[in-house]
């Protein structure tokens, strides 16, 4: 070696001044959101698909239909009740569509026609995750997909087949499609969101529509384009809506009554009768007398809506039960008419806990954002949220028809929404005095109302409410003080336990809800209370009718079109879910639908299309909404709005040309062999 190479090699190496910071372990922030996202979506998938079949058939009345879709392509197409097409349910057919291909794809069961409803909530979880991390973030959007899943009524309802699951993912689908419009004024976005509010309507018209007031205006206002082109992508997204929509109206218009069913629910078949009338204005009015005979001056002024004298009196009864531990009922659910619904009763346990401080939240998001542009998206965000809330909140407070607790799933996305935004926007100005009011108000509202909610049912975990209460005050508390906030650790902490607090109360009903069976026309949240009635807290909500294995036995024999005519639809889809076969509805949904007339029954029992003729419990005709069987002549529920007597000349025409015979807990008449 020389001595060059010697002298090189003794040179010291210079050190780095500058060496780069050490790798982290674990993930980064974006890969903890993006993994808290994960979790949010498999947690909710597990949890609502978690026992669903507890729920067995959920609601008989959709679940035969959703039965006769998975086998007959016409009552699919129709949403009708039975595969002999004789009468359809009372709503458009889109929630009918998704349950019957289930079923045609896996066979009808209970898990066929469930599953389905609870993969549309994990879809609704991570719409509004999307739209909301579009607007204030991914922690927003977990927090405001998480308050979604742990809304009491969404852990009913997307576990049960009504048809309320799928419209709601389509209104969620829709505002989030118009927070994608509003950054480049978007008008392929903005028809997207028609798209989804048409589907919305094929699932429960008129209600389906309830958040596009807000959507639009949301629109009109922030869309970064002039008000021509903003006028101009409003009327092609009215456009979309209408042909995502009235496709399915012309084919009721266009396909031949005489070859088709009935739609139950209109006086004339007709789509638009039903939409305007029995599912529209005469619902939200009280006006809706089902096309029974009851005389005026009911409940509401009219005839207490579908229900007649009927409800009036199982409210009475109701609330003759209701005990210190039960929600108590004042109509359904405890509910009184005005503001205070939502936030009262059974609608409180639903969907009242986040109800005062997202609309807090509105408010608060308003003032911050007073002095942003026009087309500031966070305000964007606000009129879509908040006016969801406000629109479709003042409309299911002054309902004065039959209204039922569990609508109130429409409103879930928009209150958990508007929260996340509320909570965001705070805490990123919580350096200053408003920020930390705002931040502290919003969690204290939440602690505070739901320790109120809590003590209507008090003797249910009661330490429960003291919790919430005191970690909520103390997270307010400290997120008030200046110093925590420049703590980054001390103000997330105490911003965490200020969140799970405020969730705490509605997770707990929820939890308790998924552990509950429900069935019938009137599932309630929560834990199972006696005081409740039969009224959906458990097993056999109204609209269940027993059943009767010997007369299942006797219909699966039977080999007309139908197997048997039976008043009321509740009744009737008893016994197809229970036999397997058609059977005819009289009547439909209320036992007043103007369908079969007389002559009409007697054709089709002279052309053999109907075996049997049955009467429930020997002499009353079908069920009444509460799963019991009609009230004798003079009772007030026999003149009310649930039916009356429509159809009495068709049983008293049966009863005078067949003999009848018991079987079971039914009278039967065999219709066989008349030949006029």
């Amino acid at each position: 070696m020389n001595q060059t190479s010697v002298a090189v090699a003794d040179i010291p190496t210079p050190v780095d001044q500058n060496p780069p910071p050490p790798r982290r372990l674990g993930l980064s922030r974006r890969g903890w959101e993006r993994a808290g996202l994960v979790l949010l979506l498999a947690g909710t998938a597990v949890t609502y698909l978690w026992n669903i079949t507890v729920n067995g058939m959920g609601n008989q009345f959709y679940a035969a239909a959703a039965q006769a879709g998975s086998t007959n392509w016409e009552a699919l197409l129709f949403g009708s009740l039975d595969t002999g097409n004789f009468i359809t349910v009372d709503k458009p057919p889109l929630s009918q569509w998704v349950m019957g291909l289930s079923g045609q794809i896996f066979g009808f069961s209970s898990a066929s026609m469930l599953i389905p409803q609870a993969l549309m909530a994990v879809a609704a979880v991570a719409l509004l995750y999307g739209a909301i991390t579009r607007i204030a973030g991914r922690g927003a959007g977990l927090l405001a997909g998480t308050a979604l899943a742990l809304t009491p009524v969404a852990a009913l309802m997307f576990r049960f087949n009504n048809p309320d699951a799928v419209m709601v993912l389509a209104m969620t689908a829709a505002a989030y499609a118009t927070l994608r419009a509003l950054p480049k004024a978007s008008a392929k976005w903005i028809a997207l969101a028609g798209v989804a509010l048409g589907l919305a309507f094929l699932a429960k018209m008129l209600e389906g529509l309830m958040v596009l007031p807000a959507l639009g205006l949301a629109y009109l206002i922030v869309a970064p384009t002039t008000l021509g082109k903003r006028l101009l992508h409003l009327l092609g997204a009215a456009a979309a809506l209408t042909a995502a929509s009235g496709w399915y109206i012309l084919i009721t218009l266009l396909w031949p009554a005489a070859t088709r069913p009935y739609l139950a629910g209109s006086t004339d078949n007709n789509f638009m009768n039903l939409v305007l009338g029995y599912n529209g204005f005469a619902r939200v009015l009280g006006r809706n007398h089902g096309g029974g005979h009851g005389a005026p001056g009911g409940t509401h002024g009219a005839t207490g809506g579908a229900h007649g004298a009927w409800a009036g009196a199982a409210r009475d009864q109701a609330a003759a039960h209701a005990g210190p531990g039960g929600h108590g009922f004042g109509g359904f659910g405890g509910q009184v008419s005005g503001l205070p619904r939502l936030f009262s009763g059974e609608f409180g346990f639903e969907i009242g806990w986040l109800i005062p401080a997202a609309l807090l939240a509105l408010v608060l998001v308003l003032v911050a954002r007073r002095h942003a542009p026009r087309t500031d998206l966070v305000r964007g965000a606000a009129i879509v949220f908040g006016g969801w809330i406000v629109v479709d909140g003042l409309v299911l407070s002054y309902m004065s028809g039959m209204v039922h607790p569990y609508y109130c799933l429409s409103l879930a996305p928009a209150v958990a929404g508007m929260f996340a935004i509320g909570i965001h926007e705070m805490w990123t100005r919580r350096k200053a005095p408003f920020g930390r009011i705002g931040l502290a108000a919003l969690i204290a509202t939440t602690g505070v109302w739901g320790w109120v909610i809590l003590g209507r049912n008090a003797q249910w975990m009661p330490a429960l409410r003291w919790v919430i209460v005191a970690v909520a005050l103390i997270a307010a508390a400290a997120l008030l003080v200046p110093r925590v906030h420049r703590i980054r650790r001390a103000a997330t902490v105490a911003i965490a336990a200020g969140i799970i607090a405020s969730l705490a109360g509605p997770a707990a009903y929820s939890i308790a809800t998924i552990g509950t069976a429900h069935s019938g026309g009137g599932p309630t949240v929560g834990p199972v209370s006696s005081a409740r009635g039969g009224f959906g807290g458990g097993h056999g909500g109204f609209g269940q009718s027993t059943s009767n294995p010997e007369l299942d036995q006797m219909l699966v024999s039977a080999t007309t079109r139908w197997s048997a005519a039976i008043d009321r639809s509740s009744a009737a889809a008893q016994l197809e879910l229970g036999s397997g076969t058609a059977v005819m509805a009289i009547g439909g949904f209320t036992g007043s639908d103007p369908t079969p007339t007389l002559s009409q029954f007697i054709a089709d029992v002279k052309n053999h299309q109907v075996t049997y003729y049955v009467v429930q419990n020997g002499g009353d005709r079908g069920a009444t909404p509460h799963g019991s069987q009609r009230p004798a002549a003079g009772h007030p529920a026999a003149q009310g709005g649930w039916g009356g007597d429509s159809h009495a000349d068709i049983t008293d025409w049966v009863t005078a040309h067949f003999t009848a015979q018991q079987v079971g807990s039914a009278t039967v008449y065999n219709l066989s062999g008349y030949a006029g």
